[in-house]
């Protein structure tokens, strides 16, 4: 019996193609082809390069002069939750004190939500995250804090086809352990952690003073990767902490935040795998000091963007926006903050295959509408997704 044949899509009349290959157009970071065309094969880029140039395929879609850029990589994001904390953020924005108990407020709300509430809200975010030409999310558990809360959680996020899950189980210690945070690092890196690992790619910590210190982080992460998962540290993000210098010791893929960080931190991710994901929607949100992320690129150190959607501190699912913030206050040009949140945040995850357009990647990508990715800065808060390709497959 003959075998069916795949059919090809061309993608044409692209104003300017962003591939993250540097062996492309331009040959700058970003590999800029100007008047592109870009072809997709089995869910994957099959051709890239000047529209004058390109191969017959059984279809073709004119692109109407619009740019095209790889789909977002949104490395860092808590969309496993319940509850709400408008009032939360509207004291804080009001001058008023707020006692309501910040995190532990989800984390009550998480543990009184049923599996169909917790799941209706993930696949919310994550069509809304879509929809903003986000095609890769990674996501965490952190608002359980119990073995079977936490499990249920990452349960939910397989169940919804996420390809990249963090245990974090060391996100606080909740109200149940308070005076015995020691035992809770116990629960975290044993009992929990046999509960959850089969359902993680990842482990993270939140390491800070008023969370987890660095031997508490340590004991955790280790754990996690006797267990196969691959760590990840929410490091220096209140103080000049231990968490950058731990995450580089433990070769975590990311030390996310980076806002307080030493010369020495900094040479020991410019000398590490380790990058850097920055926040900005964070320190948006709670008017806290921007990271410099200009220090960072200079001394050579791999930075990604992202959102760090979470109910409390930063409750935006747009790239976009968090481009142009960190334009706009963070001291990156336009380029490097597109190339930190696509091929950043692939870094962060240690993918290859996403946040590129180039022969083999996945042909995850979306149009704008705007000639140049630019605009994604240049317009803050104007909706430039038009289209989204994910695995080659045109969404909505």
């Amino acid at each position: 019996m003959p075998q069916a044949t795949s059919r090809t899509l061309s993608l044409t009349n692209i104003a300017s193609l962003v591939t993250n290959d540097p062996a492309q157009g331009d040959g700058g970071p970003l590999g800029l082809i100007e008047n592109a065309a870009l072809v997709i094969e089995d869910g994957k880029v099959a051709w890239v390069g000047p529209t004058d140039r390109a191969p017959a395929a059984d279809e073709t879609y004119d692109a109407g002069g619009r740019a095209a850029i790889p789909g977002f990589v949104d490395s860092h994001s808590h969309l496993l939750y319940a509850g709400d904390r408008t009032q939360e953020f509207n004291a804080r924005m009001s001058g008023r004190p707020y006692t309501a108990g910040g995190i532990r407020t989800t984390v009550r709300a998480t543990r009184e939500a049923g599996d169909a509430e917790l799941a209706a809200t993930l696949k919310a975010h994550l069509r809304e995250m879509l929809a903003q030409g986000t095609t890769t999310v990674e996501t965490k558990s952190g608002y359980g804090l119990s073995p079977e809360h936490e499990s249920r959680a990452l349960r939910l996020a397989a169940e919804s086809g996420l390809e990249e899950i963090t245990y974090l189980g060391a996100h606080i210690v909740p109200p149940e352990y308070a005076e015995d945070p020691d035992g809770y690092t116990a629960l975290v890196a044993g009992e929990m952690l046999q509960a959850c690992a089969p359902y993680a790619r990842w482990v993270d910590v939140f390491c800070e003073e008023g969370a987890f210190d660095e031997d508490q982080s340590r004991t955790i992460l280790t754990a996690g990767k006797a267990q196969g998962l691959t760590p990840r540290v929410h490091a220096n993000q209140l103080t000049h902490g231990p968490g950058v210098q731990l995450a580089v010791e433990v070769g975590a893929a990311s030390a996310d935040h980076c806002t307080h960080l030493t010369d020495a931190d900094i040479d020991a991710l410019a000398n590490s795998a380790t990058v850097a994901t920055l926040l900005p929607g964070c320190e948006f949100s709670t008017r806290a000091v921007y990271p410099r992320a200009r220090r960072l690129l200079e001394a050579g150190v791999t930075v990604a963007l992202s959102t760090d959607c979470n109910p409390g501190s930063s409750y935006t699912s747009s790239m976009p926006f968090c481009i142009a913030i960190a334009v706009r206050e963070m001291g990156m040009t336009p380029d490097e903050a597109l190339w930190s949140a696509t091929a950043g945040g692939a870094q962060a995850l240690r993918r290859t295959d996403i946040g590129r357009l180039t022969a083999g990647s996945r042909a995850d990508l979306a149009l704008l509408d705007a000639p140049s990715h630019v605009h994604l800065s240049y317009r803050p808060g104007v909706p430039l997704v038009a289209t989204v390709w994910r695995e080659g497959v045109r969404q909505g």
